[in-house]
């Protein structure tokens, strides 16, 4: 919300054409930030629709038509390579089908908006009747119980260590698995299978069965850690590591910010409408309005959902992953009502629909970012279709995409798609945070409900989930953003954009000068000052240019360099020149490697350009103490007569000027 606020001050700032968070984070801090995260940000929507697609595909293979699976497990440790590679060639056959509808037009994207739209509505409504309908008829979904820990169910068939069987009482397949044998015998039995009773609990209690005092509080498991129901009657005794695989065990070490990092994609849509900006009627009212909505009405759906599971499922069955307890059910399709198959068919199309949207999305974005040509290679993704969809783009989005499904894993995905878009958000606030701060005179929005503290808050707040989360992923996102940064700056992209890093500099600059004035340096702050007076020819070209070379090596790095000169004419009739000579002074400047600034007097007199050179040349704090100038070359063998009563001329007006100038100075010099 903090971020959107942000985004939305940046919105109704102008015109927000194609590109959404680039645009924004490039117009407000510049090109080399701009591309840099809205590089990472396209990466992160790519993959995140790739994420999206093996979800639908996930859903698909586990509970709508389990008997399409391509490939089989070999072994009872074979089953997650298995869907794995399943879900490899489905999301691409997926990926391929939906690069094809947006490459016909974001027209039929948006009809299958609506229909997936439609789809997660019924989805969510059926949610809440189920949860209601708990209340007074929970859905028969039993979980069995050895103690307090909780049985993988697909490994037996009756919840009793002993079944009747013709009037006689025999041993279970629970029996078997844990004593080996069938006689009833017990020298081989699991000591916690003797001590502890087999019972049979209810999955799915209701919302009226109190269980929610015991979900109120965390309880994080170690990676391998039994799945256990707390306070439920057991002896305390260890057992056989033998047998730990018939129990439900926790796949990963969780903890609160282990969670946040896989579930906060889920809340990465925000920027869902910025990112297609260039296709919105009216972006300026349509991003602030539409993305706080959308924020409040899944945020209520996410906080509430959250209670009613609580308050009607079993602890342990929400902490069982890949429900091995329920025989793989899926739980929340119990709950629903009418038919579990609401929420099946839901997830599969809102999951369907959430990685169409990025592979519309993310093309435009990278296609914004070509056309403004930062990044030189990428300027290619800068074309599309004569409508302007973004074709090039949205190739290389599709095999970007591709390596994310062929990488199969949701856990590893999501991480890196956390700190991408975190870095984004953080972003976007410092960018709204700056702008707010510097008071810019196009700094007007139409949207008034933001705070530059509050932009610093979630700019603070995304920085830390970076790290707390995963600080080596944070690390290698911003060492990626990093590397394309100074790659935009050694490119030199040559953008004036009116951000508002420029604007931190000049507030910068001013604020060191004014405390410049304060006082004269010390002496250990002394630091040379030259000004360099050079001589043109006739084609105003330098004439010595060495002497920048020797201007560099006295002030070794330190200090200030102005370089002037002064060309002999009329201001009005030789300003063209004038800015001529001080291009190529420039470009000198470039091939000697000299850092400074340069400053091209017209004059009626060569004397007295360089007095008002001499007088007028620096501001503040910043004046030069040292003047270089070049003896005149060949001056007895001139035609001018003249030629050296210049130069002593010079000398005088400059030796005067320099002793009244610099009186009370520290280190007065002169370098003749």
């Amino acid at each position: 919300m903090l971020t959107t606020i942000s985004m939305s001050a940046i919105a109704t700032n102008g015109v927000v054409p194609a590109g959404g968070s680039y645009f924004m984070i490039s117009r407000s801090l510049g090109p080399e930030f701009g591309g840099a995260v809205g590089l990472c940000f396209y990466l992160g929507t790519t993959f995140a629709g790739a994420m999206y697609i093996l979800g639908a595909i996930e859903i698909l293979l586990t509970y709508i038509v389990p008997q399409a699976a391509i490939f089989y497990p070999s072994g009872a440790h074979d089953a997650s390579s298995a869907m794995l590679n399943n879900m490899r060639v489905y999301g691409t056959v997926f990926l391929i089908l939906m690069a094809v509808v947006v490459f016909v037009g974001v027209k039929y994207v948006n009809k299958f908006a609506s229909l997936f739209l439609a789809c997660v509505v019924i989805s969510i409504l059926s949610i809440y009747a189920g949860a209601i309908k708990s209340i007074f008829d929970p859905p028969e979904f039993p979980i069995c119980m050895l103690g307090n820990r909780t049985l993988i169910r697909d490994q037996f068939d009756v919840c009793a260590k002993t079944i009747i069987k013709d009037n006689i009482t025999v041993a279970s397949k629970l029996w078997e698995n844990f004593c080996h044998n069938t006689n009833l015998t017990t020298e081989n039995c699991d000591e916690y299978f003797l001590l502890n009773n087999v019972t049979e609990i209810a999955g799915i209690p209701g919302a009226a069965s109190g269980i929610l005092k015991d979900n109120l509080w965390s309880n994080y498991l170690e990676k391998g850690e039994i799945l256990e129901k707390a306070h439920h009657p057991s002896v305390d005794v260890a057992g056989q590591k033998s047998n730990f695989h018939l129990y439900v065990l926790s796949d990963i070490s969780t903890s609160f910010m282990v969670l946040v990092g896989i579930f906060f994609p889920s809340v990465t849509g925000i920027m869902a409408g910025s990112n297609r900006s260039g296709d919105l009627k009216d972006a300026q009212k349509s991003i602030p309005v539409g993305t706080i909505l959308a924020i409040v009405t899944t945020s209520l759906v996410y906080f509430s959902c959250v209670l009613l599971f609580g308050a009607c499922i079993e602890g342990v069955v929400l902490r069982d992953k890949y429900g091995d307890a329920v025989n793989k059910n899926l739980v929340v399709g119990t709950l629903s009502w009418p038919s579990p198959w609401v929420i099946v068919i839901g997830s599969f199309f809102s999951t369907c629909g959430a990685g169409l949207q990025s592979l519309t999305g993310a093309p435009r974005l990278l296609q914004a970012i070509a056309k403004d040509n930062i990044i030189p290679f990428l300027w290619v993704f800068g074309h599309g279709k004569a409508n302007g969809e973004p074709t090039w783009a949205l190739l290389l989005t599709a095999l970007i995409a591709e390596l994310g499904i062929l990488i199969a894993s949701l856990d590893m995905v999501a991480p890196i798609l956390s700190m991408f878009f975190l870095m984004c958000y953080l972003f976007v606030n410092l960018a709204c945070a700056v702008q707010t701060l510097l008071r810019t005179p196009n700094w007007r929005p139409r949207f008034k409900y933001y705070h530059w503290a509050l932009s610093f808050l979630g700019m603070s707040i995304c920085l830390a989930l970076m790290f707390i989360s995963s600080w080596y992923y944070a690390l290698v996102a911003m060492l990626i953003a990093g590397m394309i940064y100074k790659y935009i700056e050694y490119q030199g992209a040559e953008k004036e954009w009116g951000d508002g890093i420029r604007g931190l500099s000049l507030s910068a600059a001013r604020y060191a000068l004014l405390r410049l004035e304060e006082g004269p340096p010390h002496t250990k702050n002394w630091r040379p000052q030259l000004l360099v007076l050079l001589k043109l020819d006739e084609d105003l070209h330098v004439k010595y240019p060495r002497l920048l070379t020797f201007a560099s090596q006295l002030k070794a790095g330190k200090g200030l360099t102005i370089i002037g000169s002064v060309i002999q004419g009329n201001f009005l009739e030789t300003y063209g020149e004038a800015q001529a000579a001080e291009q190529t002074i420039k470009n000198m400047m470039d091939i000697e490697k000299v850092k400074g600034f340069c400053q091209v007097v017209v004059a009626n007199k060569v004397r007295e350009g360089i007095a008002h050179l001499i007088q007028s040349c620096g501001l503040g704090g910043m004046k030069h103490n040292t003047v270089v100038l070049g003896w005149p070359y060949g001056w007895r063998q001139s035609e001018d007569p003249r030629s050296w009563k210049t130069f002593i001329g010079e000398e005088r007006v400059f030796w005067w000027q320099t002793i009244i100038f610099y009186l009370g100075n520290l280190f007065p010099q002169v370098l003749i």
